[in-house]
C-alpha cells in the first residue's frame, strides 16, 4: 500500500479539567487537533503510513504542534513554515442533559493565509496511492480552498484516490463564498465521500425523508436516498458514507452508519455508547476506520464499514480528538465482544 496524504488545518486544544465549565476552569489540558490531522493519528497506529500537510507558524508552538504529531508516528516533513499564530479551540465536556461546548480562536491562522503554490503536491504525493481532505479546509479562507483544489487536481493527475468528510462549519463560512458554491467542484473531484446526518443537506441541500436529526429519528433506510442523491450530482463518486448519530443526552448516543457502493447499500451494527468519555473527533475516526477498511477489504465494503464504525464506537472512550485503539481491540467489538471485560 501507498502513502496516505491528508491536508487541513491543525489547531492547540484547550480542554477544561474532567467536565468543568469554562466559567470554572483555572487551568486547560493541551493537546493538538485537527480533522484531517485526527484521521491520519488514526492511520498512523493501524500501520499505514501517514503524512499530514498543513502551515505552521516558525515558533515554538508549531515546533511543538507538529513534535506532538510526530509522536502518533505522522510524518509532517512537508510542514509549511509561516505565518502569524496557530488556531485555537477551547472544550467544554457537557455530561447528561448538558451539551459540549466549543469556542474558537483561529481567525488569522497560518493556514487561513496559504495559498496555491506554497505547497509541492507533485512531491508530496510521490509513493502516496491516497489523498484525504475535509470541507473544513476550504471554509476556512480562499486562499485554503484554492490550495485544497490545486491538490485535488494534481491527485487526479497522478492517479491517487481521493477523500471528503464534507464535515460543514457554519461559523467558518465567512470569506465570500457558500459552502455548497465551493464545495461542489471540489467533491466532484472525489472517488469517496462521507458526511454525519446533516451535512448532506446543510451543504448540498439533500434531505434524509423523515428524518429528524434532533429527534434522534435517524433511521438508516432514509439515507439511502442522500446516497442516491449525492452520486447523481457527483458521478465520480464510487464510495459514500453516512454516519447516523442517535444523540440521547451528552452522555448517551447511539451510532451507526450506512454505506453505498455501486450495486450495493451496507447498513451496520448500532452501538449504544454510554457513557460518553469524549465524542470530539468521532466522525473523524469513523474517516480514518473507513479509509483502513476500504483498503484492507477492498472486496468487502460491509466489513469495511463495520471497521470504521466499530473504530469510531471505541473513540468515544477515549480522551482527546484522537483514536488511539488497536486493530486487535476494533476486530474484538466487530465479533461482537463489547463487554469491556479487563484484559489480563
Amino acid at each position: 500500500m501507498g502513502k496516505i496524504v491528508t491536508f487541513g488545518e491543525i489547531m492547540m486544544r484547550l480542554a477544561t479539567p474532567g467536565f468543568q465549565r469554562f466559567t470554572q476552569a483555572r487551568a486547560f489540558e493541551v493537546t493538538y487537533a485537527g480533522g484531517e490531522a485526527n484521521v491520519a493519528v488514526s492511520l498512523a497506529n493501524y500501520g499505514e503510513t501517514a503524512e499530514f500537510i498543513t502551515r505552521l507558524p516558525k515558533n515554538e508552538l508549531g515546533e511543538a504542534c507538529r513534535a506532538f504529531l510526530r509522536t502518533y508516528g505522522v510524518q509532517t516533513e512537508h510542514t509549511v513554515w509561516g505565518g502569524e499564530r496557530l488556531g485555537i479551540y477551547f472544550l467544554e465536556a457537557g455530561a447528561a442533559q448538558r451539551a459540549s461546548k466549543v469556542v474558537y480562536d483561529r481567525a488569522g491562522s497560518a493556514i487561513a493565509a496559504i495559498q496555491p503554490g506554497m505547497v509541492d503536491w507533485k512531491t508530496v504525493f510521490a509513493g502516496a496511492d491516497w489523498f484525504h481532505w475535509t470541507g473544513i479546509t476550504p471554509a476556512i479562507s480562499e486562499g485554503a480552498a484554492l490550495a485544497c483544489a490545486e491538490a485535488i487536481t494534481v491527485a487526479r493527475q497522478l492517479g491517487v484516490t481521493v477523500s471528503c468528510d464534507l464535515n460543514y462549519r457554519a461559523k467558518l463560512w465567512k470569506w465570500g463564498k457558500r459552502a455548497g458554491e465551493v464545495m461542489s467542484d471540489l467533491v466532484a473531484g472525489c472517488d469517496v465521500a462521507i458526511g454525519n446526518e446533516e451535512d448532506a443537506e446543510k451543504v448540498f441541500g439533500i434531505h434524509a425523508p423523515d428524518a429528524d436529526v434532533t429527534a434522534g429519528k435517524v433511521s438508516a433506510e432514509t439515507y439511502q436516498h442522500v446516497c442516491q442523491d449525492l452520486v447523481a450530482r457527483f458521478p465520480n463518486l464510487k464510495t459514500i458514507a453516512i454516519t447516523l448519530r442517535g444523540s440521547i443526552s451528552a452522555s448517551h448516543n447511539t451510532w451507526s452508519a450506512v454505506l453505498w457502493q455501486p450495486g450495493g447499500f451496507y447498513t451496520a451494527p448500532t452501538y449504544d455508547i454510554v457513557p460518553i468519555v469524549d465524542r470530539v473527533g468521532g466522525g473523524d475516526s469513523f474517516m480514518g476506520g473507513l479509509i483502513y477498511g476500504l483498503r484492507k477489504y477492498a472486496a468487502e465494503p460491509e466489513k469495511a464499514l463495520r471497521f470504521a464504525v466499530a473504530a469510531s464506537c471505541l473513540k468515544h472512550s477515549i480522551p482527546g480528538d484522537f483514536n488511539l485503539v488497536s486493530i486487535a481491540e476494533v476486530e474484538q467489538l466487530m465479533a461482537g465482544d463489547a463487554s469491556g471485560r479487563v484484559s489480563r
